[in-house]
């Protein structure tokens, strides 16, 4: 290969690594500024007494998935360590892209097939959810998670 063509290679080598690097770069810093300007939605479940093992096996089995569909992204689960809130209660954080977003994948989530089945299925032997409880919020400025 002659000198002219190496360094023609050699320079489309470079443009191409940085164009895949710059490529890169723009999806991370596009990916950060959908983080930042979303929404969190603290939701607290109060089950009735002996149900909340079940509410959570639906979470565990059927919930969460059907969630992803919807683009709605869990963040956290929590089981309360403190009485009485631990015999009833599931406390959780989704991130959706805004309120109106939120609206939207809710509306979608309840009207899912699916959904519908795994709701009615899970609560032949009585409702798993007595209360329902949803917070949005925005993080603090020296939130860790944006």
């Amino acid at each position: 290969m002659k000198k002219t063509g190496l360094i023609q290679l050699a320079f489309a080598t470079i443009v191409f690594a940085a164009g895949m690097f710059a490529g890169s770069a723009l999806q991370e810093r596009a990916t950060l500024h959908a983080q930042m300007n979303r929404v969190f939605e603290i939701r607290t479940y109060t089950a009735p007494e002996g149900k909340l093992e079940e509410l959570h096996a639906r979470f565990r089995n059927h919930t969460l998935r059907i969630f992803n569909k919807h683009n709605m992204t869990s963040v956290a689960y929590f089981r309360p360590q403190d009485d009485p809130l631990k015999q009833n209660t599931l406390i959780y954080v989704l991130a959706h892209p805004s309120r109106e977003a939120a609206k939207k994948n809710w509306a979608d989530f309840s009207a899912d097939p699916e959904w519908q089945k795994v709701s009615t299925e899970s609560q032949v032997n009585g409702r798993i959810v007595s209360k329902v409880e949803s917070v949005f919020a925005d993080p603090a400025d020296y939130s860790p998670i944006k």
